[in-house]
């Protein structure tokens, strides 16, 4: 390691541990520090934790997540999950080699250490607009999933934009379940009960593939949807309420559909870029959740309400006070670590048959 590195490192592992005692002052205190009254739009009140994180990439000007490139976009996210990763939960990690249309897909398994089983299988599809993320960039949460909802996990490292444009994503999404139908007994897993789930563009990527194996053949036994995209195009009120200032802002927004669809906004109207209007939704039991300040807020919730008129079993929770990304914050608030407990709770009742 570089001198340079060296620096780095310590400097990320100094702000990680100031992250991290922050967490012990109470909610008033991290309001007035955050320099400003706690903040209060469309009836929803922002978690102290969430408005000090805020400001203080405001005050670091952290970049935006859109970047002049992906590559340059990548190389920041990937940067500022491990600096406020805490210590990896110790858990058995395997990866693997997944084939998908004539390329190679990284795929990482973590089994989880309650006794008993086969457990469930999870396939995980990462957030990251279809342009940005990977097997690092959501390793914790991945681990925590596994650990707290007694499932195995199997994450998917699939084919990005603009390098690799819609329908990328989907046929490597198809592909993994598949692999993961045929290779569950070998993983430990239960092949009766495997799964699909993912933040953001994962959502996205879980809630197409129920749809289309729902229609070919066998669907996923259950489905995560955390602040998914599902309706590209359309403007919702959530946009312009959380559009700025909210780590995920419209203008990023609009810089993955640019790489995602390369500018042509017809695609918006295909049910595999926009599930939200397909003509019937796949009947998949469903843990849908969103946030309270995020921009894809209302699409997801749309959805919960188009699942629900179709009779689809379903839970939907929508984390008040939090903002988009959360599940990537568990190491430094407390909200978002006690959000993905909720979560786990509701994936491990899905998953094993329960009323989702």
């Amino acid at each position: 390691m570089s001198v340079v590195e060296a620096k780095k490192t310590l400097r990320d592992r100094f702000e990680y541990f100031v992250a991290r005692t922050l967490l012990k002052l109470s909610h008033d205190t991290l309001i007035r520090l955050s320099g400003k009254p706690q903040i209060v739009i469309d009836g929803q009140v922002l978690h102290p934790e969430m408005q000090f994180a805020l400001t203080t990439r405001k005050r670091r000007r952290v970049p935006p997540l859109r970047a002049r490139t992906a590559e340059l976009a990548r190389s920041r996210m990937l940067a500022e999950s491990r600096r406020y990763a805490g210590e990896p939960l110790p858990l058995p990690v395997r990866d693997h080699t997944i084939p998908s249309h004539g390329h190679s897909l990284r795929a990482r398994h973590y089994a989880p250490p309650e006794a008993g089983g086969p457990h469930p299988l999870l396939v995980f599809f990462h957030g990251g607009g279809f342009a940005l993320g990977d097997l690092e960039t959501h390793d914790e949460p991945c681990r925590l999933l596994a650990a707290r909802a007694g499932v195995h996990v199997l994450s998917v490292e699939y084919r990005l934009a603009p390098e690799h444009p819609f329908p990328a994503a989907i046929e490597d999404g198809e592909a993994a379940f598949q692999w993961a139908v045929e290779n569950a007994a070998s993983l430990g897993a239960d092949p009766e009960r495997i799964g699909v789930g993912g933040d953001s563009a994962g959502g996205n990527i879980s809630a197409v593939v129920s749809l289309l194996t729902g229609r070919s053949g066998k669907p996923p036994a259950y489905q995560l949807l955390i602040y998914p995209v599902l309706d590209s195009g359309n403007p919702w009120p959530s946009h312009q309420f959380f559009g700025k200032g909210f780590l995920l802002e419209k203008a990023d927004i609009d810089f993955f559909d640019r790489c995602y669809l390369g500018g042509r906004t017809d695609l918006s109207r295909d049910e595999r870029v926009s599930p939200l209007r397909a003509a019937l939704p796949p009947s998949v039991p469903t843990v849908l959740v969103t946030a309270a300040f995020d921009p894809l807020r209302d699409e997801g919730e749309a959805y919960g309400a188009l699942l629900e008129r179709h009779g689809t079993p379903i839970v939907k929770r929508r984390f008040s006070g939090l903002i988009h990304g959360f599940i990537q914050m568990t190491s430094v608030s407390r909200a978002a670590d006690e959000a993905v407990s909720d979560i786990a709770a509701m994936l491990r009742q899905a998953s094993r048959g329960g009323a989702a």
